[in-house]
């Protein structure tokens, strides 16, 4: 595949919401989203060993096969759209990381006491 794969929580009003806008953002159409929902056990349990649990931050796996979690992730989402280049530019900076991640971690813990849960259903749902 020659696109970056984004995998996120199709059950997170707020990851589909994102995900939506950001889709429309591709103009070049270099990112593919995968719900983790959607991901099969094994693959779940080998990325879990060496990172955390899926459910719990988005996940990118790069075209040049490296994966990124978190706010890391949101960095280069950001750098692949052509609209968002310089905001993108701004997450790069040396001393934003050391804020990215944490409220990046605080919004993906409390969103779903924010934005509640819906349920996923695949056949009705358009993700990719």
């Amino acid at each position: 595949m020659n696109k970056h794969i984004v995998f996120f929580d199709a059950e997170c009003p707020l990851c589909r919401t994102v995900k939506a806008v950001l889709k429309r953002l591709d103009w070049n159409n270099t990112i593919f989203w995968h719900p983790v929902q959607e991901v099969r056990e094994s693959i779940k349990e080998r990325v879990n060993n060496n990172y955390k649990n899926m459910y719990d931050e988005i996940y990118m796996y790069t075209i040049d096969k490296r994966v990124l979690t978190g706010f890391n992730t949101v960095r280069k989402i950001l750098s692949l759209l052509p609209a968002t280049i310089p905001l993108a530019l701004l997450l790069y900076l040396p001393f934003v990381k050391n804020i990215g991640d944490p409220v990046y971690r605080f919004i993906s813990t409390h969103r779903y006491k924010w934005f509640g849960r819906v349920p996923y259903n695949r056949l009705n749902d358009n993700q990719s």
